[in-house]
């Protein structure tokens, strides 16, 4: 048989790159930043370093990780795509078309929000404020501009509760005792058959 060894959870990578660009943008749309920082981070700590990260959930058998991260991550490099091109006038995208593509988002948020409640509260959490800023988004690009102010706020507290649950990975793990706390699940999940358990978290084969 061989070792195992302790293997970094990809998930401190994926909470920090989505929750600092959530952040930026919110500090972009209520005009205290330009697009650049946030275009930047966007592509690479949003986008790539988060993309990433979902590959390694894949690793561990993380398929609510592996779809979030990867997802999210081509969220940040597709709304990325679509300023470059409007600045460079290739291909302007209307705010109706945006409105569309923040819709479509939301139908997928509101699959992984679902799924967050048989996680902990602390995710539950994280997925409630993610789809209420969509929302918010959805009628700010198609009706009144203030549901875009309202949804920078919302959008504020989810990157801070992503960030909430990095911190906890970390900050557990080093203190060998939960000190920041998740909560139970809000639905509490049945045994899963033999052949479907997923992986440890933190641990793999050393060969593998």
């Amino acid at each position: 048989m061989s070792d195992s060894v302790k293997v970094g959870n990809p998930a401190v990578v994926g909470l920090a790159g989505f929750g600092l660009t959530t952040l930026l943008l919110q500090v972009h749309n209520l005009g205290l930043c330009s697009i650049g920082p946030v275009l930047a981070m966007g592509l690479i700590f949003g986008g790539l370093a988060q993309m990433i990260a979902g590959f390694q959930e894949q690793k561990i058998g993380n398929n609510f990780g592996f779809s979030a991260f990867v997802a999210y991550g081509s969220f940040w490099i597709g709304l990325g795509i679509i300023w470059i091109l409007n600045s460079l006038g290739i291909y302007e995208s209307s705010k109706t078309d945006v409105g569309w593509f923040l819709v479509a988002w939301t139908g997928y948020t509101t699959i992984l929000w679902i799924a967050s409640m048989w996680i902990h509260k602390a995710m539950f959490s994280t997925f409630t404020l993610l789809i209420a800023g969509f929302i918010l988004l959805d009628l700010g690009h198609f009706g009144p501009a203030i549901f875009n102010t309202i949804a920078c706020y919302v959008l504020i507290l989810c990157a801070l509760n992503a960030w909430y649950m990095m911190a906890g990975i970390i900050i557990n793990d080093l203190a060998g005792r939960t000190v920041l706390p998740m909560g139970t699940p809000v639905i509490s999940a049945g045994p899963a058959p033999a052949s479907s358990q997923p992986a440890t978290p933190d641990m793999v084969p050393a060969n593998a």
